[in-house]
């Protein structure tokens, strides 16, 4: 069973970057892909960005293309989603998880077995 844990989320303003990371512990992920989901107050759970597994493809929503970047270390078992130029509706949970060995759709929240508990990232205007 692997545990993800998030960290870097908090309190910033609008245009500021953060660094979010997600360490992965009890199980080999570097032949997983790996995603990032967001969910604000009220609203489902949402698509940010995944990576496969040796990075070379990257997915990433039409709302933070062009701001967002993904990335991995495998050694590290961890995965990174830098986040630039935050907008107050970036403000959500943002969750880390693990694409099912099985495959499925990098978009779909059913695709992965996995979940962190969640990092909270909060925009202000």
């Amino acid at each position: 069973q692997v545990q993800l844990v998030e960290s870097g989320g908090g309190l910033v303003q609008a245009g500021d970057s953060l660094r979010l990371s997600c360490v992965a512990s009890g199980r080999d992920i570097s032949f997983n892909a790996m995603g990032w989901f967001r969910q604000a107050p009220g609203k489902e759970r949402e698509f940010v960005s995944a990576i496969n597994w040796n990075g070379e493809a990257r997915y990433f929503a039409d709302s933070v293309q062009g701001r967002f970047a993904i990335s991995r270390d495998n050694a590290k078992t961890t995965v990174y989603l830098q986040m630039n130029s935050l907008k107050p509706e970036d403000t959500a949970v943002y969750y880390c998880a693990k694409l099912r060995s099985g495959g499925g759709s990098y978009y779909r929240t059913d695709s992965y077995d996995a979940w962190g508990q969640g990092t909270q990232v909060t925009v202000s205007s």
